[in-house]
């Protein structure tokens, strides 16, 4: 199993390539390629990778594929006896990335590259 540890808008993914994830928004257009070279580990059919705290000549690369927002969070404060209440809602503005590939030392992991899971097994 290929996969990475990234670190992206803020937070930090462990991503596959051929995958798609929802991050925080980015700054970017949509059908945009972007790479993403805060790579915090790698790991290659058993051969991992840590960086300490970057893995040095890592990069993911990865597609927009649309922005979209998520679900609504509901955010009530009550205090008990006072009669104070507020219900508010939020709604976290996010991008759906797709994974093409996983770059490491010159050599490029895609989502054919990688090995199969346990089902064709």
């Amino acid at each position: 199993m290929t996969y990475a540890i990234i670190e992206a808008s803020g937070t930090q993914l462990r991503v596959e390539p051929g995958r798609f994830y929802d991050i925080n928004r980015l700054a970017v257009d949509e059908d945009t390629s972007i790479t993403i070279d805060k790579v915090l580990l790698v790991n290659d059919d058993g051969e991992t990778s840590i960086g300490q705290p970057l893995v040095e000549g890592a990069s993911v690369s990865g597609t927009v594929v649309r922005h979209l927002r998520g679900k609504k969070v509901i955010v009530y404060k009550m205090k008990p006896k006072k009669k104070t209440r507020k219900k508010r809602g939020h709604r976290q503005e996010l991008t759906r990335l797709m994974i093409d590939s996983i770059n490491i030392g010159g050599k490029t992991i895609t989502a054919e590259d990688a090995p199969a899971s346990s089902e064709e097994e």
